[in-house]
């Protein structure tokens, strides 16, 4: 069946309080993907950031971010109060200030948590006993963090860097009360996140949620499954994920993260994955999984490189691992995103799999060769296709920035014109494409420019910060609804 919806992570949804939330915002951008006659909203990692305000490189997969929790619905619960939050100075308009919201949010969710343990509900000990196979070791980690002014575990003693038992059981006891502002954290998001997503679900409205195929090194993830990653006796991994030099970059991308020991997954029934995405499976109705190929092959590159030259290819899990997901977990609708060098092996694995793979409009412009994202290329409707992602400039930003025969080509072939609008055309050229779900950044709708760019491949800093200021007009909102009828995409 026919659909479209908008990608637009949570952070860049309106709000007084410096990013966007659960709260009422929220709710009004599923009525606006209603009323635009819209399927889906697809967002990013919703897990806490880490390095760099990534959602890719978050301290726990299982976990959500506390910067989500809404702060009005507190008030409503008589956590804090008004005057409490305007005291905080979280700065409503413009982009995300990470900073500010570390140093200025947090105090108010631990007055919030003082309030909650005056009266500890039933609600609040069933949460933490169905989530305790994460929750207690994220809580934990998260405690022993802050003790350490947000140390990386690897250069923790070693009783708890290892997780001796005498160790761990002396810093719960220590720490007891900081692991409970964890676990309230994660009960109020997981509260606050179901209520949003039933209202999307009861107004036909799907989440389609994104995870990263890799973990952060400093996370509980690899804290608690040390043996689950290609790490040394000092837990400190031998080689590290990346992609190698290509036409965009001489060295190649660094990303740093541990690689997975695919060997002793499997012979450990792949245990981690099938938990990871068994609970990703609690908070969206699709999954996009990120770096499909790496399932097939990957990038290692020796930990102690500082570019990703001098990597290696190395064989993934392949098919066994999503037959046993399948198996364990169960058939579930996910997305994979199996863009970059893609080989005759990788084509195979996303056959097998016979999850949709993805297309993207601002990659078929290459004036030099043919391009199998040109939209009548499309040889299979079991795919999903977007103008760009949250990794690509903005379609205005584009028309702007890239090669000139490139922006000339993509005039030609989409009759993109200033009247319609540069990102419009985009829109339309996806939207009128085979692939069974079109989905549109909210970037793209607004006709933003570069400075609407979520992210920057290879830039550690400046990124996730956009925010869109208001929501969208009742123009906008018809002239997409339009659209969405007139290539029969329509939410039935």
């Amino acid at each position: 069946m026919r659909s479209s919806g908008v990608l637009l992570h949570i952070s860049s949804l309106p709000s007084p309080y410096g990013i966007g939330t659960m709260g009422k915002e929220a709710y009004k951008f599923i009525d606006f993907l209603k009323k635009s006659g819209q399927s889906y909203w697809q967002i990013l990692p919703i897990c806490p950031t880490g390095f760099g305000d990534s959602p890719y490189q978050s301290f726990s997969s299982f976990a959500g971010n506390p910067y989500f929790i809404d702060l009005d619905m507190l008030v409503r619960d008589k956590l804090i109060t008004k005057e409490e939050i305007v005291a905080a100075d979280l700065d409503g308009e413009g982009n995300v200030d990470y900073k500010k919201q570390y140093s200025n949010r947090y105090p108010l969710l631990k007055k919030a948590y003082s309030r909650f343990t005056e009266k500890l509900s039933k609600e609040f000990f069933d949460f933490c006993r169905a989530e305790a196979d994460w929750l207690n070791d994220y809580a934990l980690f998260m405690a022993i963090k802050d003790s350490k002014n947000g140390a990386s575990f690897d250069i923790w003693e070693d009783g708890l860097k290892f997780r001796r038992k005498g160790a761990i059981e002396r810093a719960e006891r220590k720490f007891g009360r900081k692991i409970g502002f964890y676990k309230f954290l994660q009960f109020k998001f997981a509260e606050q996140w179901a209520k949003l997503k039933k209202y999307a679900n009861e107004n036909g409205i799907k989440i389609i949620g994104d995870l990263p195929i890799y973990v952060a090194r400093d996370s509980a993830d690899v804290w608690t499954n040390p043996r689950s990653f290609l790490l040394d006796e000092n837990l400190a991994p031998k080689l590290v994920a990346g992609c190698p030099p290509d036409a965009f970059s001489d060295d190649g991308q660094l990303w740093g993260n541990p690689i997975y020991d695919w060997k002793y997954q499997r012979a450990h029934g792949y245990d981690f994955w099938c938990r990871r995405i068994a609970r990703q499976m609690k908070f969206y109705d699709i999954l996009r999984i990120d770096h499909f190929r790496g399932f097939e092959s990957f990038y290692a590159i020796p930990a102690e490189n500082t570019t990703a030259r001098g990597g290696a290819w190395e064989k993934g899990p392949g098919m066994s691992l999503f037959n046993t997901i399948k198996k364990k977990v169960g058939d579930l609708p996910i997305i994979a995103e199996d863009l970059g060098y893609i080989t005759p092996e990788v084509a195979k694995l996303l056959r097998d799999s016979g999850y949709p793979g993805m297309k993207v409009l601002q990659f078929a412009f290459d004036s030099r060769e043919e391009s199998n994202y040109l939209p009548h290329t499309y040889k299979n409707r079991n795919s999903v296709v977007y103008v760009g992602t949250h990794d690509n400039d903005t379609a205005e930003g584009w028309m702007k920035s890239a090669a000139p025969d490139d922006v000339a080509y993509a005039k030609r072939y989409l009759n993109l014109d200033k009247k319609e609008g540069y990102a419009w055309g985009f829109i339309r050229g996806a939207a009128s494409s085979i692939s069974d779900i079109a989905i549109y950044t909210m970037q793209d709708l607004l006709s933003v420019g570069s400075e609407g760019r979520m992210n920057t491949p290879s830039v550690a800093s400046g990124n996730w910060a956009w925010r869109m200021a208001k929501m969208p007009s009742a123009s906008l909102t018809k002239r997409l609804y339009r659209l969405t009828a007139d290539f029969h995409r329509l939410a039935k």
